[in-house]
């Protein structure tokens, strides 16, 4: 999830990778959506008010075991994690590049829900 895109660069360097990236437009930048579906990437508009839309939004989409990083802000970070893992996935907090100490990256897995009552059969 690139979340301050402007063109979705991010996500037109990775096309020939078997992953996508899901470009948002922040609500405080131009409306850039228009630039990115015409070239043929997917996005969104929102602003971190609507947080907990977009996790679970992509929880809908992403498929179990699969993986979601997130760079943000030390406050963000600790906000996403705290509602994946409510939606029981698996995270971790990493260090950004050397001279980056304001950002985090946050990576985690969507895990594959089982029901307790599976083990009793």
């Amino acid at each position: 999830m690139d979340m301050n895109t402007l063109y979705g660069g991010f996500a037109a360097a990775l096309i020939s990778d078997p992953l996508w990236v899901m470009n948002v437009v922040s609500s405080y930048a131009a409306n850039s959506l228009a630039v990115m579906y015409d070239r043929g990437l997917i996005g969104t508009y929102h602003d971190w008010c609507e947080m907990k839309h977009v996790l679970l939004e992509m929880d809908r989409i992403l498929r179990p075991n699969g993986y979601t990083i997130v760079r943000e802000t030390n406050y963000y970070v600790d906000a996403v994690a705290a509602i994946a893992k409510g939606m029981r996935w698996g995270c971790r907090k990493e260090k950004t590049e050397k001279g980056v100490e304001n950002e985090k990256i946050l990576i985690c897995q969507k895990k594959l829900w089982y029901s307790s009552n599976q083990n009793s059969r």
